[in-house]
């Protein structure tokens, strides 16, 4: 059963400074480090929450790194405010939020990785929760979890909860992972490679099915590890179920062998392989209200 964070500890937790300085500079060895890169393009509105989201999480073994797209705002102002807490940070023109997330994890050192997008947040207790389960399970792959979805002011509105890993239910029901709530080992790279820069909307779906298919670890964890924003600037509000979108959903599908004959059955597979699995993990409540939530949209089919 999922472990919900109050609405209110999540507004203190990216409020203000609460990080102890020397817990962060001091590396602790003993702990697996964790690479956290965010890719940003001016976000001054919500970029310091996001840095202080990772830092007040008092990680012991944390490393920032940060890929910022030239902005004009304010940005590297904030860069600059919490530059001695950042591994790397890089400031240039890039081809979009997947090119920039592909120049910074050649940076990354940790044991662990995760892309956090730059108007987005970790919530309180995540990366110590993946730490220590990490370096009790160093067989497992790729750690997920949940995750919240907040508004401009850190208002929860909604929630994303998901089920163990199945490449089937992924490819052919689309269910994707939130990259903010994944962390993955480093060396997987070298087994899959980086993002696709030629996706602007898809390409961290792309990059944890290329895990899928290669058979890698996967292990989730009933926690809520990170919150996405929306607010009308971000990609999700923007692109989402767009004609771009879908555009770029067919490429992936082709790529990968998806057979459209088997598409309904497997999708119907799909559906009750995660619907059993939330009554199994005690999340039953989660998958009646989604229902009821899109009989009053009228988008029980659409997938929305």
């Amino acid at each position: 059963m999922r472990k919900k964070i109050p609405e209110k500890e999540i507004k203190d937790f990216v409020l203000k400074s609460n990080f102890n300085e020397r817990v962060l500079l001091n590396k602790n060895s003993d702990f697996p480090k964790i690479s956290v890169v965010i890719p940003s393009f001016n976000a001054d509105q919500f970029l310091e929450k996001t840095i202080l989201s990772a830092l007040n999480q008092n990680y012991p073994n944390l490393e920032l790194i940060v890929i910022d797209g030239g902005s004009t705002d304010g940005t590297l102002g904030i860069i600059k405010k919490y530059e001695k807490f950042i591994h790397y940070w890089l400031s240039e023109k890039d081809r979009g939020e997947a090119d920039a997330i592909n120049k910074g994890f050649p940076m990354a050192t940790g044991e662990l990785v995760n892309e956090m997008n730059a108007d987005d947040i970790f919530l309180p207790g995540a990366l110590m929760t993946v730490g220590k389960f990490f370096k009790e399970n160093k067989n497992i792959d790729v750690i997920f979890g949940n995750m919240l979805n907040i508004d401009e002011n850190d208002k929860v509105v909604g929630e994303c909860v998901y089920t163990k890993f199945s490449k089937v239910v992924y490819q052919y029901e689309g269910v994707s992972l939130g990259s903010q709530s994944t962390f993955w080992k480093r060396s997987l790279f070298s087994k899959v490679g980086i993002h696709d820069a030629n996706l602007r909307l898809a390409p961290d779906y792309d990059f944890f099915l290329r895990l899928g298919i290669a058979g890698v670890k996967f292990k989730y964890l009933p926690y809520f590890f990170s919150a996405m924003r929306r607010h009308k600037g971000s990609l999700t509000e923007n692109f989402a179920y767009t004609p771009k979108y879908f555009e770029e959903m067919d490429i992936i599908a082709k790529r990968y062998g998806k057979k459209k004959w088997a598409t309904p059955f497997l999708k119907i597979y799909s559906v009750g392989f995660r619907v059993l699995n939330y009554f199994l993990q005690g999340d039953g409540d989660y998958v009646i209200n989604g229902f009821l939530r899109r009989i009053k949209n009228r988008s029980v089919f659409s997938g929305k």
